[in-house]
């Protein structure tokens, strides 16, 4: 048996998937299972057992007639049994029952032309579980599974290495990770810093920084010199270095889904999105802070402080 799941979105939706990931491969211990993801989206797989093949496809509007008939072929060379949807867009719809997959599952209200199996789509939800929903569709019952990930020997092994570097092993520490689309200022960053450095001098402090974080990670670096520098290559070792640490702090980022993964006390800023969608319930290592005005830059330093003094 072999299995599509076409999951658009970023890193942080892939590892939101996993769960669904793990239920299907409980349920077909012997199917093969691929993706189909955005490019950007790819990396999210080092840290994913299930997955057989990972396959790019834009899901942004940027395609052309070529792209999808390549994509088309693609699907029928793997002659695909099941396919998991969550694409709502009705071409991509149009192109799983373009081959002739015996059984789709999407969301919806009813069964179309094009899909077979119809779950409504609970968007009030965390993400994970609205996801896990579509197995409804396979006749699976069981509930949603938290969030796992696999980390790679090698990962681990760099993880240590750069801890020994950071002269971490002894004082364990605190990450910072604060790129993302919506930023939060350094000054309140610099703020919330300084006062764990006053009250836990002997904690290293960590500050993440993935490509393109430099406008963000510079100045901070500047404004605190006693900081130290990491720059995980990959997902994995992103993950491998979260797993480490005594506490994270962070905005919505894939560095957040990772630090739930693998169960590292987080505390997370969130603006617009909610975080009911993004963190598991009733789970109290991970602790949610939204700014009053949905803005992430009027989240005060002193709120943080104080969610971070209570974990």
């Amino acid at each position: 048996m072999r299995i599509l799941a076409l999951v658009p979105g970023g890193i942080s939706e892939q590892i939101l998937f996993f769960p669904t990931l793990e239920d299907l491969k409980i349920r077909y211990p012997n199917a093969i299972i691929d993706v189909l993801v955005e490019p950007r989206a790819k990396a999210a797989y080092r840290v994913c057992p299930q997955v057989n093949e990972i396959l790019i496809f834009d899901y942004q509007d940027r395609t052309g007639l070529a792209d999808y008939l390549n994509l088309l072929g693609i699907m029928r060379d793997r002659e695909y049994d099941i396919a998991l949807n969550l694409e709502k867009r009705w071409n991509i719809s149009l192109l799983l029952w373009l081959n002739g997959i015996p059984l789709t599952v999407g969301y919806g209200d009813k069964p179309t032309w094009f899909i077979s199996k119809s779950i409504v789509q609970k968007t009030e939800q965390y993400i994970a579980e609205m996801y896990h929903d579509l197995t409804e569709g396979l006749g699976i019952k069981s509930p949603c599974p938290p969030l796992k990930i696999a980390l790679p020997k090698d990962d681990i092994a760099w993880a240590e290495a750069e801890q020994k570097r950071l002269l971490l092993e002894e004082s364990g520490y605190i990450l910072v990770y604060g790129g993302n689309s919506e930023s939060y200022p350094v000054p309140q960053w610099s703020n919330i810093i300084n006062r764990i450095q006053e009250k836990q001098s002997s904690l290293s402090i960590v500050v993440l920084q993935a490509t393109g974080d430099e406008t963000w990670v510079s100045p901070l670096m500047n404004s605190c010199p006693d900081l130290k520098l990491t720059k995980p290559g990959d997902v994995g070792k992103l993950a491998a270095i979260i797993a480490g640490a005594n506490l994270m702090i962070c905005t919505d980022s894939p560095p957040l889904q990772l630090g739930v993964a693998v169960g590292t006390y987080t505390v997370s800023l969130f603006g617009k999105t909610d975080p009911k969608k993004r963190l598991p319930v009733n789970d109290d290592r991970f602790i949610a802070i939204q700014s009053p005005t949905y803005n992430l830059e009027d989240i005060q330093a002193s709120k943080v402080l104080e969610k971070i003094w209570r974990t």
